[in-house]
């Protein structure tokens, strides 16, 4: 791409890095084939080209963002499968992160939506206040389609988003020593929301990866990864969370080296990867945030290099497995997950259209529901096309965003495999243990070669 910046322009270090971004794109359009905001609406300004332009004429002209550059900005679901596409190697992510950015600090956005997302910003990394809202939000739960005809979609759109129930507390400890040998020594961070909408993913992961000999340790003093602010912008406010989390795994870490610093929250995931890149000008944090993003690592990618002992059970259950998008596009962990779910006894099933976002996408669903309902209807009609027993993904926000509207339990990735090696089956899907205890027994009086398959159903 041809930009037309000044040299005074230059001297701003947002404006030099988009510059150099900008100028790999070859304007192929390769990119709006997998972009599901594109696939939706089908306008080129909400294609990632097409915010490339946008973008690129904000930050010339250096005057105010309009509306309209700001809607398309804002809607774009930061899926990344462009990134996947492109054959130029656009860093994309940087890109819109940066003009987020710039947004955040120029823009004039209408009142409501600029207090929903202070609400969001303030309620969501904090897993204390997001309980007591999601007390409030199940008071207000039975006006939501008040809301909606009133034309407060994200109002509706949140209360919507909240569980049927209130989920327990959390069951695990801050230390769990490994069973047995111990071969590695990891920090996990629990995530926002992982241990108020769903404990059970955390609570298989240690119980897991404590079985397979691994020492876990939840860092006191570690607090949101920064992920929301960044989506919404407010890139102060990641930096300052980055710094705190840096400072106290780095402290971990000198102790005692870890061998990973792991998440089952892919957002987090990312987020915790790309602390090299957002805290890159920053004397005193630059090398350290480079050392913590190397450590990070997703649940999965440490399991696949952990020789798993058989799993205890045979089973023919079929999985829809989701690849969520910061996983599969952002942090490039794609086959891991596939593979231990094949090698724990199930039969993965890959869905239609797969490289689609569902339309969660952080708070997306809250401040895009149109466009994230759209997605979420189109990832559920493309799954049913598989016939699946369960659907398996990574990321606590597709589980959240499918599960009440799917009629086929929504289960992290991460609890299948606690269940296939030896833990706790999940509630969702207890229905399905007899028939597995019923296949295993089989089994033991038989040949697996002369055993015909044996439906769930």
């Amino acid at each position: 791409m041809k930009t037309r910046y000044s040299k005074e322009q230059l001297e701003d270090p947002l404006i030099a890095s988009s510059q150099a971004i900008l100028k790999k794109c070859v304007h192929c359009g390769l990119c709006t084939a997998t972009c599901s905001s594109y696939v939706i609406l089908g306008d080129e300004r909400a294609s990632p080209r097409g915010r490339i332009y946008q973008i690129n004429r904000m930050l010339e002209k250096g005057e105010r963002p309009s509306a309209t550059t700001v809607g398309f900005l804002d809607n774009c679901l930061t899926c990344l499968s462009c990134m996947t596409t492109c054959p130029s190697g656009v860093d994309y992510v940087h890109l819109i992160d940066m003009a987020r950015a710039r947004i955040n600090k120029n823009a004039r956005r209408p009142l409501f939506a600029k207090l929903a997302r202070s609400v969001l910003a303030a309620v969501l990394p904090h897993p204390g206040r997001l309980k007591t809202a999601m007390r409030l939000g199940r008071l207000a739960r039975p006006f939501a389609t008040s809301f909606k005809h009133l034309g407060l979609t994200t109002i509706s759109a949140l209360l919507d988003a909240l569980p049927a129930r209130s989920s327990r507390a959390a069951r695990y400890k801050m230390h769990t020593p490994a069973k047995g040998k111990r071969s590695r020594r990891v920090a996990l961070l629990p995530g926002c929301t992982n241990d108020v909408l769903r404990p059970s993913i955390n609570e298989a992961m240690i119980a897991l990866l404590s079985r397979m000999g691994v020492e876990v340790i939840v860092p006191a003093g570690v607090g949101c990864c920064g992920a929301i602010e960044h989506q919404l912008g407010d890139e102060d406010k990641a930096i300052r969370a980055a710094r705190r989390n840096i400072d106290v795994l780095t402290r971990l870490h000198d102790e005692q080296p870890l061998d990973g610093i792991l998440t089952a929250a892919s957002g987090c995931g990312s987020m915790l990867k790309d602390y090299a890149h957002l805290l890159r000008n920053d004397e005193g944090y630059a090398q350290r945030a480079g050392d913590i993003a190397a450590l990070s690592l997703d649940v999965t990618e440490i399991l696949h290099d952990i020789p798993l002992t058989a799993p205890r059970q045979w089973s023919d259950i079929k999985v829809a497995y989701h690849a969520d998008c910061v996983l599969e596009h952002g942090q490039k962990v794609t086959e891991q997950p596939r593979t231990l779910l094949a090698n724990a006894g199930y039969t993965v099933l890959e869905i239609p259209e797969g490289h689609l976002c569902c339309g969660s996408a952080g708070t997306y669903n809250l401040l895009q529901p149109v466009i994230s309902t759209a997605l979420r209807t189109r990832k559920l009609d493309n799954i049913a096309r598989t016939e699946p027993d369960i659907i398996a993904t990574g990321n606590i926000g597709c589980i959240n965003h499918l599960a009440p509207h799917s009629d086929k339990p929504v289960i992290h990735t991460i609890e299948l495999l606690n269940w296939a090696y030896g833990g706790e089956c999940p509630r969702e899907i207890r229905h399905l243990e007899n028939h597995i205890n019923r296949i295993s027994g089989v089994l033991a009086d038989s040949h697996m070669d002369d055993l015909e398959p044996v439906s769930p159903s």
